[in-house]
């Protein structure tokens, strides 16, 4: 058990490490090709961080884990509206822009509802069984269009009024650039394979279901990532960045990840997971509604440690489950 514990983290270490040099040699390219940085954080940084959701979701329905592939996407869904969102309001107060909760926070929700929709063909078809089949993924990459379509026309909208944000991007030589991202592409490769591996054989020791593993461990494991973000944006004061890390993490997790995953492989859908969809959707409510409780459009840091503490009875009622 060790053993898989110890490859686990190495896999863990590979997917973030790899994310990060894939869009370090990314965005250095783009820059090379003159690519706005508004751009390169829209594209190639917005799908970095949600690179280690995709590979393990991927893996896991080409290698017929099913149970990992949506338990990753819902446990990370809990995880970045809970945990990272709380935690980053618990280090400072986060003002919530109008787009954000008008916009942002309802195609979240609209996500999460079309996944209950999609995987309860029992309840709504009154069939056997209940698959997220290829063409609920279609469905789901066309929302993904739309998302994108309305991300990069407020772009430019913001673009034509306001001066460029430097984002630091560092531009690397051509060949240290293409390194990067040949590099980044294996260690996300080795590294995904190793955390969805090793999440199975540790469900298999502990002799509890793959879900509870992937809701758990592997789920806030590749959510790592945008905790970091957030947490160190909301210490620098730069509270848009760790709303829309969040909620667009939120949305693509959904729209783009499960959609390419069940274009990939059918994915089968326990109905036990319910609970689950129902507790992402109530967090997303949850904090809608607390925009609206004590300063209006605006994230308390008492609402960001009642976030955390929710996620930790969420936690425990998973071990409960079991």
């Amino acid at each position: 058990m060790a053993l898989s514990i110890i490859l686990l983290l190495i896999g863990f270490v590979l997917l973030i490490k790899g994310a990060d040099w894939m869009v370090d040699g990314s965005s250095s390219v783009a820059r090379k090709l003159s690519i706005s940085d508004l751009v390169i954080g829209l594209t190639i940084v917005a799908f970095g961080t949600s690179a280690p959701e995709l590979i393990v979701g991927i893996l896991a329905a080409i290698n017929g884990n099913t149970e990992v592939a949506i338990g990753n996407i819902l446990g990370s869904t809990i995880a970045n509206t809970l945990l990272i969102l709380g935690v980053a309001a618990s280090i400072t107060p986060l003002m919530v822009k109008k787009n954000t909760v008008w916009k942002e926070i309802p195609l979240a929700f609209l996500a999460v509802f079309l996944v209950a929709v999609f995987t309860n063909d029992v309840l709504i078809d009154n069939i056997g069984s209940s698959f997220i089949t290829r063409s609920d993924g279609i469905v789901l990459l066309c929302f993904f269009i739309v998302f994108l379509y309305y991300t990069f026309g407020m772009a430019s909208d913001s673009s034509d009024n306001e001066p460029e944000e430097d984002t630091a991007i560092t531009e690397q030589p051509w060949g240290k650039s293409i390194v990067l991202i040949v590099v980044g592409i294996v260690g996300l490769a080795f590294g995904g394979h190793l955390v969805v591996t090793e999440a199975v054989s540790l469900a298999l020791l502990w002799g509890v279901s793959e879900s509870l593993v992937a809701l758990t461990i592997v789920a806030v494991g590749t959510s790592l990532p945008e905790l970091v973000t957030s947490a160190v944006a909301a210490k620098k004061g730069n509270t848009d960045i760790a709303l829309g890390n969040v909620f667009g993490s939120n949305i693509f997790n959904i729209f783009w990840i499960l959609g390419v995953t069940s274009l990939i492989q059918p994915l089968p859908f326990d109905s036990a997971l319910n609970v689950d969809v129902a507790v992402a959707g109530l967090a997303m409510g949850g904090v809608f509604l607390a925009l609206f409780v004590g300063k209006r459009h605006q994230l308390e840091r008492w609402q960001g440690v009642l976030g955390v503490v929710c996620y930790f009875i969420y936690i425990g009622y998973l071990i409960w489950r079991g």
